[in-house]
């Protein structure tokens, strides 16, 4: 044999027993990046992305699947999407800043601010307060399991058109007595914002939250604006729940308005949980309110005002919301420490059972780290 045969053979041998190069085991999937793919190739998501801040103030952004089911396109890191009822916590965070100035009161009636306008069957202004709308316990029947995505998509409709469609229908309870999640608390929520204010519910959100914290990629898309401004991954949807894969992109999201119309990304999602639990966007006593919960369904939920605390496998719970509307489903928050944030996107609203819970799964992989 060759000295240059028995140098190379040396050097083979060496790399075989050699540890893989640092770059090779990064690359290597984690809790969260086979969590996501997952969520693609088992629960037939088209797209899932996520992004991760951990302990040390270092964030990760992941995706798996492809962002256009028509082009295979690369899912957009971080991309923007609809994040649906993560809105609620926005429009709550606006309302109890507007408390802790002294221009509405948490336990003063709807009818104090918006007189008259809201009765029908069981339903009086008179004896549903501002907490109650922040709570769900108001028990407002909600506007949203009368409408058809199909049906709105295209259509700009005006708050009151939306109140009108949900005083078509009785109570759900009476204030106070029971939990119940209904988007038309939040519709009430926001026309009192503008009622005080004189001001857009968009403008008093923009100055209030997403200017002073920096979400630079968050936004409430004006009248009539159906597209999504920046790179994001494509949304599809079921209708009906059984029905094929259908992309639902660009739709009119008024319907949601300030109950689910803001356009955002993981990250600036991750920054405004912080944030708000930091205390950096509300007054210590307006946040304890905020905080403090009622149970909500069975899988140890509770609904504070505007905020959900889920338990973590790890221990403890998140603070968060959570949202979906037709294309997206995001859900996420922040640690009771504030030290850990993560939320994670997927581009089709699950209609099983099981894949809910995966997305679930996601993030408590990601927070528990």
């Amino acid at each position: 044999m060759s000295a240059v045969v028995a140098v190379a053979i040396g050097v083979m041998t060496l790399g075989a027993l050699a540890p893989p190069p640092v770059s090779a085991v990064s690359a290597r999937p984690d809790a969260v990046q086979q969590a996501l793919n997952a969520l693609v190739r088992d629960d037939g998501m088209p797209a899932a992305l996520a992004s991760v801040q951990d302990r040390d103030g270092r964030t990760r952004t992941y995706t798996a699947g492809v962002g256009d089911l028509t082009t295979g396109s690369k899912v957009p890191r971080d991309g923007q999407v609809r994040i649906g009822s993560n809105t609620k916590a926005f429009t709550a965070v606006v309302v109890l800043q507007l408390i802790g100035e002294g221009k509405i009161g948490l336990d003063a009636t709807v009818d104090t601010y918006l007189p008259g306008l809201v009765r029908g069957e069981g339903i009086d202004g008179r004896h549903i307060t501002v907490r109650q709308l922040l709570q769900h316990t108001s028990g407002l029947p909600d506007y949203g399991v009368h409408i058809d995505d199909d049906e709105m998509r295209n259509r700009y409709v005006e708050p009151c058109e939306l109140l009108d469609i949900a005083l078509r229908y009785k109570a759900d309870a009476e204030p106070g007595k029971t939990w119940g999640y209904s988007n038309t608390n939040y519709l009430l929520a926001g026309l009192i914002v503008q009622k005080v204010t004189g001001r857009p519910l968009a403008e008093e959100m923009d100055r209030r939250i997403i200017k002073p914290i920096g979400l630079r990629h968050t936004y409430f898309p004006a009248p009539g604006e159906m597209t999504i401004r920046e790179p994001h991954p494509q949304g599809y949807h079921r209708n009906p729940a059984d029905g094929p894969l259908r992309d639902f992109t660009e739709m009119d999201p008024s319907w949601g308005w300030a109950a689910g119309q803001l356009i955002s990304t993981n990250s600036d999602l991750n920054r405004f949980f912080t944030e708000l639990l930091a205390g950096r966007l509300l007054p210590a006593a307006q946040l304890a309110q905020m905080r403090t919960t009622v149970p909500a369904g069975t899988s140890g939920l509770r609904y504070g005002l505007g905020l959900t605390s889920r338990p973590l496998s790890c221990g403890g719970v998140y603070w968060g919301h959570g949202g979906d509307i037709a294309g997206y489903e995001t859900r996420g928050g922040v640690t009771e420490d504030g030290r850990r944030a993560a939320n994670v996107t997927v581009t089709s609203i699950p209609t099983e059972e099981a894949a809910v819970q995966h997305v679930k799964a996601a993030v408590d992989k990601a927070l528990c780290g």
